[in-house]
């Protein structure tokens, strides 16, 4: 009698953890930098505070809104579909765009520009047309656009890419928000969600380590923030003191792109961004 007392009162608590858990289903069509921000420990974050998410990424390297555009129109099976369900990952390749949009009924869709255009108005000329095109495909009525702010590249980095802002990282952070605030009115105006913002916040802490080449992301410390980004995005709970971490940073290193991430996120609802 007492084993059974017991254990419907482990039954009760966990039906008060579990009774706000969201499930969210979210698509990213993007490139290596969706990449570095949702296929690893973003799943993980979100079911340590109790959340299920369902995450897709329409994956071609260096892939620009351009590119994205002309495969949806001409049903190119250029992509690789990397999917996340209940922690088990799955790659699927030569799959073509309007195949993955229809594969879910899609809570939310994100969009975002190739690392080097980021900050270049001139190459989002397509923008609003794609946006619309993929919104035709769309299984869910309600389905939510959202932007990713990509960041800008370490201050050291060498590449031809890294020119039009003057090899400067903060030059192309810049960028990257006044490009943002011009086009996406664009698309409506819609929600961000500012990985640009966290990376450069946790640089100031951790210093300018969060890149593993100049321009992807670390496989600790930046994917990490990118992640806790995404998860308060989506979840709309506070990262900061979120249990999980991988084992390959450490639990000081965690508070710290927690927070960034946290912070970000706010300046994000206030409307604001860094300055230099």
């Amino acid at each position: 009698m007492k084993k059974f007392a017991l254990l419907l009162l482990v039954v009760y608590h966990l039906s008060l953890i579990t009774a706000d858990a969201k499930v969210v289903k979210v698509l990213a069509i993007g490139n290596s930098f969706s990449q570095d921000a949702v296929e690893q420990y973003l799943y993980e974050l979100a079911a340590a505070q109790g959340d299920s998410l369902v995450i897709g990424n329409a994956y071609i390297g260096g892939c620009s809104i351009d590119r994205h555009y002309d495969n949806l129109l001409t049903g190119k099976a250029d992509y690789e579909y990397r999917k996340v369900v209940r922690g088990i990952r799955s790659n699927k390749k030569k799959v073509d765009l309007k195949t993955i949009i229809r594969d879910e009924q899609w809570d939310i869709i994100t969009l975002q520009q190739a690392s080097h255009y980021s900050g270049l108005p001139k190459t989002y000329g397509n923008l609003g047309q794609f946006k619309r095109l993929v919104q035709s495909y769309t299984t869910n009525l309600h389905v939510e656009f959202v932007w990713h702010m990509t960041w800008a590249y370490a201050e050291d980095f060498q590449s031809k890419n890294f020119v039009p802002y003057d090899n400067s990282q903060h030059k192309m952070y810049t960028a990257i928000v006044s490009t943002m605030q011009n086009i996406l009115p664009v698309i409506g105006n819609p929600r961000v969600i500012p990985s640009g913002t966290a990376i450069q916040l946790a640089r100031y802490r951790l210093g300018d380590t969060l890149n593993r080449d100049g321009y992807h992301l670390s496989l600790t410390t930046g994917r990490y923030t990118a992640a806790c980004t995404w998860c308060e995005f989506l979840t709309g709970r506070i990262v900061d003191g979120n249990h999980y971490w991988p084992d390959t940073i450490t639990e000081e290193e965690a508070q710290v792109c927690q927070l960034a991430a946290h912070e970000a996120m706010f300046m994000q609802q206030q409307g604001r961004y860094l300055s230099f």
